[in-house]
């Protein structure tokens, strides 16, 4: 009898959208054959077999369950808007911004052939890969102006999840990115603001106070370079390892004034996000 490779499987039965998605939903354990688990992308499957997705992400990737979190507790305004997502990797916080119906989005990444097939062939995405957000100008982004005014539309809106540099060596960079009125979401992770003494085992960083001085570290960076303080809560998902991770959500309009936490009441959230995640 016939037989078909497992991720080849999912696509022609319209169980998922790509095979990339496909194979790592598999290699997660989240596919079952007549039953079984099976963790092999490879896999001969017959066609005759029964195939299902134990649970099928509304995204790409987990990313997008994080940033839909943020829009939605901050309730931020995302359609019609062209957006920036730096440290696109496979494109979770992208998936999850055109869902939301922004009209464009500019993929920054240092790496490259990770993001999803998907998204790499929509219309929508500019990818920009093997390129390090930190040190990319809006001259190189977006074309040359011409008496001040660039070729292209800028982004207003950025999103960013990043790993293994602090977020503060990106925010100069940020702000020059996008236009006015500027709007960020940061994912925020512990373990890239913090000194290494306060990294424990697996690189995870448990304790609290160092968690509220990461975020206090990036919010003050930030409003030293003319962002406001607009919310802050944490991701509903650990990272890899288990860190906690947070959302912090900035602009540059002080029109509409938020009282900035302070330190204790960072602490306090930080204290309620172990909870809800335990």
């Amino acid at each position: 009898m016939k037989k078909q490779r497992l991720d080849l499987l999912l696509v022609e039965r319209n169980l998922c959208e790509s095979r990339q998605l496909a194979q790592r939903w598999i290699q997660a354990g989240e596919v079952r054959v007549n039953g079984e688990i099976v963790d092999k992308a490879g896999a001969a499957i017959l066609l005759t077999a029964t195939v299902e997705v134990k649970t099928k992400a509304r995204f790409v990737s987990r990313g997008g369950e994080k940033l839909a979190k943020a829009l939605e507790t901050f309730a931020i305004a995302t359609l019609d808007r062209i957006c920036l997502d730096g440290g696109i990797s496979t494109g979770g916080f992208t998936d999850c911004l055109l869902q939301a119906g922004a009209k464009q989005v500019y993929g920054i990444d240092v790496g490259y052939g990770q993001v999803d097939w998907k998204l790499r062939t929509d219309d929508r995405v500019i990818l920009r890969e093997r390129t390090n957000i930190r040190h990319l100008t809006p001259a190189e982004l977006y074309g040359e102006p011409v008496e001040g005014v660039y070729p292209v539309p800028l982004p207003d809106l950025g999103v960013v999840d990043v790993s293994f540099i602090s977020l503060n060596k990106i925010l100069p960079a940020l702000a020059l990115l996008l236009a006015p009125p500027k709007e960020l979401v940061l994912l925020v992770k512990p373990q890239f603001e913090v000194g290494k003494g306060a990294i424990g085992k697996n690189g995870v960083v448990r304790d609290l106070a160092a968690q509220a001085g990461a975020i206090s570290g990036v919010l003050a960076a930030a409003q030293g370079l003319g962002w406001y303080f607009r919310g802050l809560t944490w991701s509903p998902l650990v990272g890899p390892a288990g860190n906690i991770e947070y959302l912090l959500w900035l602009n540059t309009n002080g029109d509409e004034p938020v009282a900035v936490p302070d330190a204790s009441e960072i602490r306090s959230l930080t204290e309620l996000a172990r909870q809800a995640l335990s």
